[in-house]
């Protein structure tokens, strides 16, 4: 199971009608970072697909979506729980790392 992708259409139903929370990973094409995390997230969406959806949202595809969330620097990983931001990861981490700061989401 890997990330799929959101866009502006499917955002509403995807992920803040989400029964589950959902890992929300904003990237580009040309981003290099974004490239070397995105396998490290399929990997924790192989894992754990019972407790946390993890979708991508281009944001060059979807530029209204990144403003509405302030997307200033990519990668950037927003886990949305009952339609909120519960939490913001910038950056590329090691997948250890990742999973520390989404504990909460995975126990």
């Amino acid at each position: 199971m890997s990330a799929r992708s959101v866009s502006e259409a499917t955002f509403q139903s995807e992920v803040l009608d989400s029964a589950k929370p959902v890992l929300v990973d904003f990237w580009a094409e040309w981003c290099g970072p974004c490239r070397m995390v995105s396998p490290i997230l399929d990997q924790i969406a192989a894992e754990h697909s019972e407790k946390l959806d993890i979708v991508k949202v281009n944001v060059d595809e979807n530029p209204q979506l990144a403003a509405k969330y302030m997307i200033t620097s990519i990668p950037a990983l927003k886990v949305f729980s009952a339609g909120e931001v519960a939490k913001s990861i910038i950056g590329a981490k090691p997948k250890a790392a990742l999973e520390a700061d989404l504990a909460d989401f995975l126990a």
